[in-house]
């Protein structure tokens, strides 16, 4: 029996998952959780095989709430199961430590084909990503994505701050997100700044954006919110 815990802000698509799951009695839902918080919570409390994890979650968004799990437990497989398929959103929930990436708009033998092969140690990624980044192989076009490259400097931790940064949070808020005291929070962005060559939050949220970090409020509005 494989416990699967499900991380889906709207209890449809949760109800929707069970459902897919309960024809197939291999996997059991041992929880849910609609927040990233609730997620890094119910997984240490739980300790599933297997996280079914949406990436726009309020508070702790799906990626810091993987980087999170994986923290606490590495043994823990992590699917993502999102809406976007562009290569910048896939590599970072890789990043992060997912082993597998499901488009929701795939088929239920999709997520069960991902379920089953993450919790037996392998990778997998929706056949269509998988083509798409088949294509940029093919064309010899690997670092297609040139710009992520920059985030090769950061630390999870790093980016995770950089996000949270950047979707307008307060050095206050990342603080009580991520479990940090918030003079940790302000050296990290600090660091972050240096790193990256920028000098003001509002540009560290441009940078976000075209790397595909985030796709948080915008500059104008984490620049009024992230100040202090």
């Amino acid at each position: 029996m494989i416990d699967v815990l499900l991380v889906d802000d709207h209890k449809i698509m949760r109800d929707g998952l069970k459902a897919i799951l309960r024809s197939h009695p291999e996997y059991r839902v041992a929880g849910e959780a609609a927040s990233g918080h609730e997620a890094v919570q119910k997984a240490k409390a739980m300790r599933p095989q297997v996280v079914v994890m949406d990436l726009n979650l309020p508070g702790l968004g799906g990626l810091e709430a993987t980087s999170e799990i994986m923290r606490h437990l590495p043994a823990t497989r992590v699917v993502v199961l999102s809406m976007y398929d562009d290569d910048a959103t896939v590599m970072e929930a890789m990043r992060a430590g997912a082993r597998g990436f499901v488009l929701k708009s795939g088929s239920d033998e999709d997520l069960v084909q991902a379920l089953g092969t993450v919790a037996r140690g392998g990778s997998y990624l929706s056949p269509r990503i998988a083509e798409q980044f088949l294509a940029h192989i093919r064309k010899g076009d690997v670092n297609q994505v040139g710009a992520v490259n920059e985030l090769d400097r950061l630390s999870p931790r790093e980016r995770q701050v950089m996000r949270l940064v950047a979707e307008g949070k307060s050095s206050k808020d990342v603080a009580a997100l991520l479990d940090l005291g918030v003079e940790t929070v302000r050296g990290y962005r600090k660091s972050l700044m240096k790193k990256l060559g920028v000098t003001n939050v509002a540009a560290l949220t441009q940078l976000a954006l075209k790397l595909g970090l985030t796709r948080g409020l915008g500059a104008a509005s984490a620049a009024a919110a992230g100040g202090e």
